[in-house]
């Protein structure tokens, strides 16, 4: 791996985007006319080469989280060199669907869930971009995804006809196993709202980069210990995600035409990315 500190390639990848996909299952086929762009991190290679096009009238850069074929269970996931490669090529704003179960019974299988807070029960991930030698750097975490990004998510998934959940809280497991009963009634009692596995560190890393991150949850499943929830299968989680994902395309296309215009550096305004100024860095970010 290289080190960060030396960053990757001095020229930048000859396409560009402003908004980022992070898609699993089901989205592979998201953008129809695009530019593949396959580039190298300070962490590696993506799961995937990007691919990079126009929805809405916004460039887009979209990269399979797990891979084309779902080489990568949520554990394996090169995370830092997906949220690298989009802010390579000139992405700000990251838009995050994925698949989860559900905590609260109210909350049933369809419903989309934009978080506003998450929990991370994840370990032996590359949660951090900061772990070579040079300045200590801590960021703010204490609201982990974009304010304006969310309200857009919101307002698309109301606009699609999905049930639409504006807040809530996100536990990130490891995976790939699903939670025992006694770990979803624990999670349940905690109050939170849904369970996933993908969306940590992501998270982490956007803020990290002074990105924008917007997480849109699809739920497939009642988790395993909710009021009425069965032991949770891939089959049915599947199953369920293939049934509405024509609808979450459609979700994402709102939010993309809709997300706040693009914004320098050096004067953008969303908290999000402010969240390096006045810190002193250890090398040079894309």
């Amino acid at each position: 791996m290289t080190s960060p500190s030396t960053g990757p390639s001095s020229s930048a990848p000859a396409a560009r985007a402003e908004i980022g996909v992070i898609g699993g299952s089901g989205l592979y086929d998201f953008l129809d006319d695009y530019e593949t762009v396959d580039l190298d991190t300070p962490f590696g290679r993506p799961s995937d080469p990007l691919v990079i096009g126009e929805v809405e009238g916004r460039s887009v850069a979209f990269v399979a989280r797990h891979g084309k074929g779902h080489r990568f269970p949520p554990h394996r996931v090169n995370y830092r060199a997906n949220v690298w490669a989009l802010r390579a090529v000139g992405v700000r704003q990251i838009l995050s669907p994925c698949a989860v179960g559900s905590l609260q019974v109210d909350n049933g299988p369809g419903t989309v869930v934009v978080p506003d807070q998450v929990v991370d029960r994840t370990w032996g991930r590359g949660h951090t971009i900061f772990e070579g030698e040079g300045p200590v750097v801590h960021i703010g975490f204490a609201d982990p995804f974009c304010p304006n990004g969310r309200q857009v998510a919101v307002d698309a998934a109301r606009l699609a006809g999905l049930d639409a959940v504006s807040e809530g809280t996100l536990v990130v497991v490891n995976g790939p196993r699903f939670s025992s009963r006694a770990e979803s009634l624990m999670h349940q009692q905690a109050g939170w709202s849904i369970v996933g596995m993908t969306a940590m560190p992501e998270a982490t890393l956007a803020r990290e980069l002074a990105m924008c991150f917007t997480t849109i949850a699809m739920v497939t499943d009642l988790d395993a210990g909710v009021e009425g929830g069965d032991a949770v299968s891939h089959e049915e989680v599947l199953r369920v995600f293939a049934a509405n994902v024509e609808r979450l395309k459609g979700l994402l296309r709102d939010a993309i035409g809709q997300m706040p215009a693009h914004e320098d550096d050096a004067t953008a305004t969303c908290p999000c990315r402010r969240s390096l100024d006045g810190i002193e860095l250890p090398f040079q970010l894309p």
